[in-house]
């Protein structure tokens, strides 16, 4: 089935002449990445240039998805602006809510239970607005998109960083918190800073045990986690057009975990044969007849150093199967390294468990790759060392893989299946001994790998790998195992070696599923009510944020200074908070619980400068804001780092901190930022970081004539009366400083809609 396909034509049919005007305006061949962004400018045909990493642009996109933990306050957010129903395609996918713990249907069942009062909420407001609604156990959000959403030059925005995944299928696909979604379904312009753009040219052809997965796993190596911040990368050449469409959404995928804006590749008969075989001939047909605006122009790839900020060049024949981690997704090494890296690091080399599947490596082809190897456990006499656990994408792959026996071989290994949801990669595994914190090692083949994200255990030490490495590695139950060189003692005591990987790009029978989930839409929602009861502890509705004061910001306080890494992760963490991600009040206990104190080493330790005692960071913030004082947040480089949840911006601003001041951001948390009317800040030199002393009072000075460009000074206030004068920087447009001054960029909207 094809969906918004009048969207589409209509998509499709603007196409050659607005590409046409960028072509004119740039005086330029063109980049996909350019014809996309440019296709898709609000204001319509270009007529200038925009300077990537400078320019913020105004843009159109065409759908938008949310994922059931972040839905919810996006919707919540959404149900405050007047509007009577979304502006363009909009979807909500549930499938971060349920704990993977004994199987596929007890954990569904316990979920649907634990969490029907969101669910209903979900369903009702989808109902109303006119929103598409994807039930529990119908996927993760990011594959049922690719398999029903997704098109070839497409531009699309998700309440979630893997948004990205889409970029498989030739779209640029973006995460964004919910308040930038909410702009979009209200009819408003999206703004986007004009990205650098990135080319990574694939030679040769991936064979034996080498994956798409393994591509990204490099680049993550080369770039590392913020290398790509601020940029789209556009992959190219003779193995990016050898390989599956679900193999470029793998590398898509996992473009969020170099902090690139997103990634894409052009159109090629590989998206086609996706397109036809997930029910979508009409939209192949139609990107048929425009396929030369479908990708690079011809002279961008034969000289691509002329057209991008940045070339990387990557030989496929070449390339190793990847092991990347622990605790990050860009510390990367070959599998040959692995032997002596571990050594060299003290790694736990029993793989304690092994875990395929996710958004990022739940494709009919992953699975059927995996099997493979599965297959050889017993007609090689074998056993499998570790434990294994399969989370299929969507019911749509669920339900395929079972009819094809897939579900069975993997029995017969004793692999456990868990729902078609996040599970484990999102830390909703409950999982036997975690609470121990012993130290341990498991592989997976997610996308990210920081530490407790999988299973709530510090000491968990999680590698990142193709699924056909992790099923290696579980059958042999050791991370330094090698299946290009290595043998395995068999239940004889014979030598055996694995045969390399082998699996089917689509479905030889096709697709097939008997319900896959979705809800469609009343198709007027005017009459529906959407109830959220006062007393609930899961959902809470929301009130405006204060306006700017209008004055120069004194007397802040120190929450905390951060240490290292701090991801939003660390900010607002998964796992058990989710499911207060609809009530702002009570998921603001988790505020920086994650996030290492710079004066002691510890995580939730923060000191109050109102009694000199320690305490929870939630806890001390309260406290100032019982006080009616301000509070700043200081952090290290490419704070918030992430996931896309908007949470770790809306509770720091609930809870009354007034600025986030750090040596660097990840994109989107500095939007979110934004979006709420805070203080997104810099320091102008890194090293006045060492400077912040722990019982500092702030002044923030130069609010008054706060301007694009123009620096603003921070006067820090130390306990034993001296100060120090610092000069910090941002990065806000006019647009940006008036959600800053009106407390939010939800006040301007309702503001708007109030005057219509």
């Amino acid at each position: 089935m094809a969906f918004d396909l009048e969207m589409i034509k209509k998509v499709y049919a603007s196409y050659p002449e607005r590409v046409a005007a960028a072509r004119k305006a740039l005086g330029k061949p063109l980049t996909l990445t350019e014809k996309i962004l440019y296709a898709h400018l609000w204001e319509g045909n270009a007529t200038q240039i925009f300077e990537r990493g400078k320019s913020y642009v105004d843009f159109a996109p065409d759908r938008v998805a949310m994922q059931d933990a972040t839905a919810q306050m996006a919707l919540l957010q959404f149900d405050t602006t007047g509007r009577k129903k979304v502006a363009v395609p909009s979807t909500v996918h549930c499938d971060h809510l349920i704990v993977a713990k004994t199987g596929s249907k007890e954990d569904l069942n316990f979920a649907v239970n634990e969490s029907r009062e969101v669910y209903d909420f979900l369903a009702s407001i989808s109902n109303k607005y006119g929103i598409g609604f994807w039930k529990p156990g119908a996927g993760i959000i990011h594959q049922v998109v690719l398999e029903n959403y997704a098109f070839p030059g497409g531009m699309m925005i998700g309440t979630d960083s893997h948004t990205v995944n889409a970029g498989g299928l030739g779209m640029v696909a973006i995460g964004v918190g919910g308040a930038d979604a909410c702009d979009v379904m209200a009819g408003l312009a999206w703004e986007l800073k004009f990205p650098k753009l990135i080319g990574v040219k694939l030679t040769g052809k991936l064979s034996g045990w080498t994956a798409p997965k393994d591509v990204i796993l490099k680049v993550a190596g080369i770039l590392t986690v913020k290398g790509g911040t601020g940029c789209i990368v556009e992959y190219f050449g003779e193995g990016a057009t050898a390989m599956s469409c679900t193999g470029k959404g793998t590398i898509c995928n996992m473009g969020a975990e170099i902090g690139a804006t997103t990634s894409t590749f052009g159109y090629d008969e590989s998206m086609s044969r996706y397109l036809n075989a997930t029910g979508r001939a009409e939209i192949a047909i139609l990107a048929d007849g425009i396929k030369e605006h479908l990708t690079a122009d011809a002279e961008v790839y034969a000289n691509p150093e002329k057209y991008f900020d940045q070339v990387i060049e990557i030989n496929l024949s070449e390339l190793e199967p990847h092991l990347n981690g622990p605790f990050t997704p860009d510390l990367a090494t070959p599998i040959s390294k692995m032997k002596e890296e571990a050594a060299k690091n003290n790694w736990p080399t029993k793989v304690e468990v092994g875990l395929i599947g996710s958004c990022t490596n739940s494709s009919y082809e992953d699975i059927s790759r995996a099997v493979s190897l599965a297959k050889q456990v017993k007609e090689k006499g074998l056993k499998t060392k570790a434990e294994f656990t399969i989370t299929p994408g969507s019911e749509l792959v669920r339900f395929t893989i079972e009819r094809d026996g897939f579900l069975d071989t993997f029995a017969e290994i004793g692999a456990k299946v868990f729902a078609n949801a996040c599970g484990p990669c999102i830390g909703m595994w409950d999982r036997m001994g975690a609470e121990k914190q012993e130290r341990n090692t498991i592989v997976h083949s997610f996308n990210r790998n920081f530490a407790k994200r999988a299973d709530g255990n510090p000491n968990t030490l999680a590698f990142v790998a193709s699924p056909e490495l992790v099923t290696a590695l579980a059958i042999a139950g050791d991370l330094t195992f090698n299946p290009l060189t290595d043998t395995l003692t068999n239940e004889k005591g014979e030598q055996v070696k694995l045969d390399p990987p082998t699996g089917y790009e689509l479905p030889a029978k096709g697709f097939s599923v008997d319900d896959p989930g979705y809800q469609a839409p009343a198709e007027d929602g005017s009459g529906i009510k959407v109830e959220v009861s006062p007393d609930s502890k899961r959902l809470q509705l929301l009130y405006p944020f204060a306006a700017w004061e209008g004055a120069d910001i004194k007397g802040l306080k120190l929450l905390i200074k951060a240490k290292g890494k701090c991801t939003t992760d660390h900010i607002s963490m998964a796992g058990p908070w989710l499911k207060f991600r609809g009530h702002l009040d009570n998921i603001s206990n988790n505020l920086l619980i994650g996030a290492v104190n710079f004066y002691n080493e510890k995580t939730d330790n923060v000191k109050n400068q109102l009694t000199g005692t320690y305490g929870a960071v939630p806890a001390t913030q309260r406290a100032y804001k019982a006080a009616g004082i301000g509070s700043i947040v200081v952090g290290d480089e490419n704070y918030g780092e992430g996931s896309s949840r908007e949470h770790a911006a809306m509770e720091p601003r609930h809870l009354g901190v007034r600025a986030v001041l750090v040596k660097s951001f990840a994109r989107i948390h500095e939007t979110n930022l934004k979006k709420q009317g805070m203080l997104a800040l810099t320091f102008a030199d890194k090293a006045d970081y060492d400077k912040i002393q722990e019982d500092d009072s702030i002044d923030i000075n130069g609010l008054t004539s706060f301007a694009p460009g123009k620096p603003l000074e921070l006067v820090l206030n130390h306990k034993d009366g001296s100060k120090d004068a610092i000069t910090v920087n941002h990065s806000y447009n006019e647009q940006q400083i008036g959600w800053f001054k009106s407390g939010g960029a939800l006040n301007v909207i309702r503001a708007e809609f109030a005057k219509a």
